[in-house]
């Protein structure tokens, strides 16, 4: 299974938020999962990255040449793919996915995680979205999306397209009990006045 997490690159975050990244790592080098990330050595994505190499498990960073440029890439990583910009970065990510897993964050975890949600709305990825909602911060998020859905910005339908979570070990349960999303989801995009 291969594993997409977004994540933050930020040291000044509390250290619950890294904590529970490190795990994660772990948890899903210890299932034989491919974690792929953004590449970085700082932060949540750092430990992320030594959570599962510290576990034995097999890690995809994908960094734009930039950023390496900058050396914010992390030097152990399994694989290290370089792009030429953030667009390239994010598709990277998310292509061949099995699931996505977003890790609190600012604002290029947030972007990241709302094209997920689009691409799944609109029929071009169709696993399960996970956000792992340490110290409450997707709490504010999921009242934003519910929103959407209430003010008929969404179908009801489309509450089925991520998952909130509390602990990191309910992460993979999660992922396992999260059917495929529906082959219909472009009749879904649109919607209805009649709902």
């Amino acid at each position: 299974m291969r594993v997409c997490v977004y994540c933050a690159s930020s040291d000044a975050a509390h250290v619950a938020y890294r904590d529970a990244a490190f795990a994660l790592g772990a948890l899903l080098a210890t299932s034989g999962a491919l974690t792929v990330y953004g590449g970085g050595s700082a932060g949540s994505m750092g430990a992320l990255a030594n959570g599962a190499l510290s576990a034995g498990g097999e890690v995809l960073g994908v960094l734009p040449r930039f950023m390496a440029d900058l050396e914010w890439g992390h030097p152990g990583l399994t694989r290290l793919e370089l792009v030429d910009d953030m667009r390239e970065r994010k598709h990277r990510l998310l292509s061949g996915s099995d699931a996505v897993v977003a890790l609190p964050g600012g604002c290029g975890t947030l972007e990241e995680l709302f094209e997920a949600i689009t691409l799944k709305r609109l029929g071009i990825y169709f696993g399960p979205i996970i956000l792992l909602n340490t110290l409450g911060f997707y709490d504010d998020v999921a009242r934003v999306l519910e929103r959407c859905v209430d003010e008929r910005f969404m179908n009801p339908e489309h509450r089925a397209m991520w998952s909130l979570v509390d602990r990191v070990d309910d992460v993979l349960p999660t992922i396992a009990r999260t059917p495929r999303w529906r082959e219909d989801a472009r009749e879904l995009a649109v919607v209805r006045t009649d709902a």
